[in-house]
């Protein structure tokens, strides 16, 4: 399996002109809450922070495979485990998630982590399972930004760090077929100094791949000291796309209801909290969702290069 994750990336967010419709096929790749939408840190810039009221189940599982048939009958070929949440904050339900994605046959199924619970017990059992890529997110510059930002002590970072070598370790002494990636915020000044020492020396040696990602203020929070942020999700520093059509309309997201009962598809790829949402996958299926009235205004919007009046109007990174 190839060991390029940003040419996975590039060919999600580049819209080809065969899918820019209303009605497009089914995406190629999809995020879902399977473990529930619940994170161990508390960063000040995160979507979750939104939510009036934080998520305490996982997904209901009957309702979790019903839509994983669904997506992989109709075309799905990449499985996100997570959406904005911690895959590996319910690692029990990560591993039983992983396995019956592989017995549906998914070709490639992936996670992203704080990394921080990512230990090695759980993340062999994960590669065990058949995970096909884990994807580490390294941000934070130094302790004090770390404890500042996620609202966790330092520990957790060194800890998210370790777990990153590990991981490698696992990986290349049992022999498993899973992708080790990081990615990391580009800051500006000393920061983006301080945060390329970080990345030299914990992650290059032992991520197959590392990227940069522009920062993004996805939860109306000011990050001080790291740059003017941008809105929307244009992809990676080196790839970047035009904020509009958004190519988060053209792959899929679905969130978890608090109490893990419903699932919701949302067009945006920061959309936490049910604004974004255009449709509720327990009344219909995949997708009747996908080619839904609410979804299909909504992409005409974007094609037309033109989100007035729509819940785009004010991107969610600056709502």
């Amino acid at each position: 399996m190839s060991r390029s994750i940003t040419q996975r990336i590039d060919k999600v967010t580049l819209i080809t002109q065969d899918k820019l419709s209303v009605t497009p096929p089914a995406p190629r790749s999809v995020k879902i809450e399977a473990t529930g939408g619940q994170c161990n840190y508390r960063c000040s810039f995160c979507t979750l922070r939104k939510r009036d009221v934080q998520p305490t189940r996982e997904m209901d599982w009957e309702l979790l495979k019903r839509l994983m048939r669904e997506m992989r009958e109709a075309g799905v070929e990449e499985l996100g485990l997570f959406y904005i949440s911690e895959p590996f904050f319910r690692p029990n339900r990560l591993v039983i998630a992983i396995e019956y994605a592989k017995e549906l046959g998914y070709p490639y199924v992936f996670v992203t982590t704080n990394g921080s619970l990512a230990n090695a017990t759980w993340v062999e059992r994960a590669m065990q399972a058949g995970l096909n890529s884990i994807k580490f997110s390294i941000n934070f510059s130094d302790d004090e930004q770390f404890e500042a930002i996620t609202g966790r002590p330092a520990r957790n970072y060194k800890w998210a760090l370790d777990n990153l070598k590990q991981a490698r370790r696992i990986r290349d002494e049992k022999g498993y077929d899973c992708g080790i990636y990081a990615s990391s915020i580009q800051f500006t000044g000393e920061q983006q100094e301080r945060m390329r020492a970080i990345v030299e020396e914990h992650v290059l040696p032992y991520a197959d791949e590392h990227y940069w990602l522009p920062l993004y203020r996805f939860g109306g929070a000011d990050v001080q000291g790291v740059g003017k942020p941008i809105a929307g999700n244009q992809g990676r520093i080196g790839a970047l796309r035009d904020g509009l059509p958004c190519w988060s309309l053209w792959e899929g997201h679905i969130r978890s209801s608090t109490d893990g009962s419903k699932a919701y598809l949302s067009a945006c790829c920061f959309g936490s909290d049910g604004k974004f949402d255009v449709a509720d996958l327990t009344e219909m299926s995949f997708m009747d969702a996908w080619h839904s009235e609410p979804f299909q205004k909504l992409r005409e919007a974007h094609i037309k290069k033109d989100v007035t009046g729509t819940v785009c109007e004010k991107c969610l990174a600056y709502a």
